[in-house]
């Protein structure tokens, strides 16, 4: 899908300027040998299918799913609807019940609406950059861009939050510690952080019979049992498709740091587990919806199960400038819709709730009036914000616009307090001040309060 700057979602696998996007397995393991550091000593087990809750005061740390709608979701269309407003702001959709008593949704979330009591909406977030290239790096990074960005640019000013989680946190037990599916949105990168910092990108269609995670998966000569050697095994995993091979330094590499990482991810139980989708029970891939966001999403949760600190999921497509309505009636509407209530559901169901962050986002909300071609348009001055779990109060909303949501009006919060707020949740100071190689100082975050309301 392509967005108003005519961007497919495949161009955001680019290298852009600041530093590397996204690698392959093979390629951010290399980058890694030798550097990773585990900053946490608590235990990042977590089994397969358990149903344990974590306990009320868990010292486990918190884990994050990032759900990135690329090109701006409506909050008219979701979680602040305006049934009072003139028809041509309210726009064509009735307001609905939640399970939470006087709160009210867009009909084209019914799933979400059900499951409102287990979820924090903050309809104050807000900024003043109405660019999808500068409202996808100030979300991403709670950094505004220093410059004008065009709406097509792959510019990165300041790293991503799921870098500098990967920077802060380290590798654990082999397992890469940020991961982006399908792509990387134009500002997940790590900028000055550098390429080991970049995310592993899980490509392709996991509601495929045939999908395969690239660079994960044992070669035909190893999973049958024929290699019985180190060096038949290096030999295999050198042979390995490499997903970013322009990138790769010289494939002929010996047994060193960097391959045993890699021995030890492909090898690994728990890895081949958290990445082979087809192991989950069908009722529960049935429950996320059997189109690849709703799979996505379910990866997600599998890998945040086993100790991956940050996954990014992007849907693309929600620059909705013409037929707004029929897009949020359409296929790509109820699958996120279906898909994130899932998550959330079963992350509860599971007891993972609590020591895992879910964010539903995008750059920037829609124009209040409904243009001529029955859509909406760039309006970075209201916006609603999904957070759950982590300790995020349960069925709670957060701020208010306007009686015709054209901006924010109540408890106001910027790009900046929402990384403080996500940063804090994970354990990581924002105030903290990182070095570029050449070591000039950067605060992570530039006068970031946090949204005091996620952790009352």
């Amino acid at each position: 899908m392509r967005n108003c700057a005519g961007m497919l979602r495949r161009d955001f696998l680019q290298v852009g300027l600041g530093g590397f996007l996204g690698l392959g397995l093979t390629e951010t393991l290399r980058l890694r040998a030798g550097t990773a550091t585990v900053r946490s000593s608590t235990d990042l087990k977590a089994r397969l299918g358990s149903a344990g809750a974590a306990a009320p005061h868990s010292t486990k740390p918190i884990n994050c799913i990032l759900i990135w709608l690329d090109g701006g979701p409506s909050h008219y269309e979701s979680f602040d609807p305006k049934p009072d407003a003139p028809s041509e702001i309210r726009g064509s959709f009735s307001t609905i019940p939640t399970s939470v008593p006087g709160i009210r949704f867009s009909e084209a979330v019914p799933e979400l609406a059900k499951v409102a009591d287990k979820f924090t909406v903050i309809r104050s977030i807000c900024h003043k950059d109405p660019n999808h290239g500068g409202g996808n790096h100030y979300m991403m990074t709670g950094s505004p861009t220093p410059v004008p960005v065009a709406c097509g640019a792959h510019v990165t000013f300041h790293p991503s939050l799921g870098s500098v989680v990967s920077n802060q946190r380290g590798q654990h037990e082999g397992l890469p510690p940020y991961v982006s599916m399908p792509s990387v949105t134009r500002s997940g990168g790590p900028h000055f952080l550098g390429g080991k910092h970049a995310p592993f990108v899980i490509d392709g269609q996991p509601n495929s019979a045939s999908f395969k995670v690239r660079d994960v998966v044992l070669p035909s000569e190893i999973s049958e049992g024929r290699a019985a050697s180190r060096r038949d095994l290096r030999s295999s995993l050198d042979h390995m498709e490499r997903f970013t091979d322009r990138l790769a330094e010289d494939p002929a590499v010996t047994f060193d740091e960097y391959l045993q990482q890699s021995v030890q991810l492909v090898l690994s139980s728990k890895a081949q587990a958290a990445f082979d989708i087809s192991r989950e029970e069908p009722k529960v891939r049935d429950l996320y919806g059997r189109n690849d966001f709703g799979q996505r999403l379910l990866m997600a949760r599998r890998m945040v199960e086993v100790g991956v600190s940050w996954v990014t999921v992007t849907s693309g497509g929600w620059d909705h400038h013409t037929k707004i309505f029929d897009a949020y009636k359409g296929d790509a509407g109820k699958n996120m819709d279906r898909g994130v209530a899932a998550l959330i559901t079963d992350l509860d169901r599971l007891g993972l709730l609590e020591t895992t962050l879910v964010v539903l986002l995008g750059e920037f909300g829609r124009t209040p009036k409904v243009n001529k071609d029955a859509g909406r348009d760039h309006w970075p001055y209201a916006m609603s914000v999904l957070m759950a779990g982590a300790g995020c109060p349960r069925g709670a909303i957060i701020g208010a616009t306007d009686a015709k949501g054209y901006a924010a009006s109540e408890n106001v919060y910027r790009p900046e307090d929402f990384a403080a707020s996500v940063y804090s949740k994970m354990g990581i100071d924002p105030a903290q001040v990182l070095h570029t190689p050449t070591g000039r100082p950067v605060q992570l975050v530039n006068n970031g309060r946090r949204i005091r309301e996620l952790f009352s």
